[in-house]
């Protein structure tokens, strides 16, 4: 049924055993949130990683954090958007307000909270992208997203572009530099082509040959196992990224992405970080920038490079529990369109408001 039930929407909570399809109550809105309907969600690999039990998360809980959708209604004191944008989210929400915030580290916020990792049973019970709406608390970051852009490309900001934004960031100034990516999934795809744009020489390594050729057609070249200036690792492998701070050359830098689980330590030697002025700095999530950044990469590329192709068509809400899966060979994103009752059906059309939901 297509029409929302007066104060219900329809979400995929994960039980800690599987999915469960659930009517749940839409809130009414209060000072700063946004109702959106969500159209399109991909799967990250964090999601993954929760159902097969390597990663702790909140249970029950509404998973996805990587979406596009529309805004249905406001609360109070909400300037950003209005109702009937199309937008993507942050992952983090924060307060604005404590040290780590004023001194710019919002996605590491001392009372951060995080796009689909929360409880279903929390005061924030609709906060994952596997359900028909989602409620977005002050303190989200929100970017519109062109209508040109198609949803399978504008999903993925969300998370694995922005983050590949903050990693570049770490990564500093690429114009005339060799850069190596470790991991050929969406994140170091997606990395090659940013760091190409930017003017970089870039390589790409991944245990999955098949993938690491696909790299090419984001702009990688064939790796010579040269020393390199910058290597960054989405792989959260620590035999790669020792592999990897072993090519660095003088001046480089090493960016660590990848590594959210924990694993096995690496060596470093002091003596060759202090003769070769190497760096190492990590990353995590990412902040409001790097999401506008994201948006506005794929904008200007989205002629460019094959966006689209990298995510699997999407199945309805009802079928969620079959793509929480590794995705077949040459895609790597699953998707889930919650208003779809096939395989390949999506729409963009805003449904009417919730009844008792405040807008403006």
């Amino acid at each position: 049924m297509d029409q929302i039930i007066v104060g219900l929407t329809q979400a995929a909570v994960w039980t800690g055993s599987g999915i469960e399809l659930r009517d749940m109550e839409i809130p009414t809105l209060e000072s700063g949130e946004v109702l959106v309907r969500v159209d399109l969600a991909t799967v990250c690999g964090s999601d993954l990683h929760t159902v097969s039990g390597r990663r702790h998360g909140a249970c029950p809980s509404v998973l996805g954090h990587e979406a596009v959708g529309h805004v249905i209604a406001v609360g109070d004191a909400v300037s950003a958007v209005e109702v009937g944008d199309r937008i993507v989210w942050s992952v983090t929400v924060c307060c604005g307000r404590c040290a780590r915030c004023v001194r710019g580290f919002t996605a590491k916020c001392s009372a951060v909270r995080k796009v689909g990792h929360e409880s279903a049973e929390s005061a924030w019970a609709l906060s994952g992208s596997y359900a028909r709406h989602i409620v977005l608390p002050r303190g989200t970051a929100v970017v519109r997203v062109p209508d040109t852009m198609p949803d399978a490309v504008a999903a993925p900001a969300a998370c694995a572009t922005a983050t590949v934004m903050a990693a570049l960031d770490a990564a500093g100034a690429l114009d005339g530099r060799r850069v190596l990516i470790v991991g050929a999934g969406m994140l170091g795809v997606t990395a090659a082509a940013a760091a190409r744009e930017r003017g970089a020489a870039v390589s790409v390594l991944d245990r999955d040959l098949q993938r690491q050729r696909q790299s090419r057609a984001f702009g990688a070249v064939e790796d010579d196992g040269a020393h390199t200036d910058v290597a960054i690792d989405f792989s959260g492998s620590s035999s790669a990224v020792q592999a990897a701070s072993g090519r660095l050359d003088v001046g480089g830098r090493l960016v660590l992405a990848g590594s959210v689980a924990p694993g096995a330590p690496i060596t470093v030697d002091p003596e060759a970080v202090v003769r070769n002025w190497l760096t190492i700095t990590g990353i995590h999530n990412y902040e409001p920038r790097h999401l506008h950044q994201a948006v506005a990469f794929l904008r200007d590329t989205g002629e460019k490079y094959p966006w689209e192709s990298l995510v699997e068509a999407p199945v309805p809400l009802a079928e969620l529990e079959s793509v929480l899966r590794p995705t077949p060979s040459g895609i790597l994103r699953s998707s889930v369109a919650p208003w779809a009752h096939g395989l390949s059906t999506r729409s963009n059309d805003c449904p009417a408001r919730p009844a008792g939901v405040a807008s403006r």
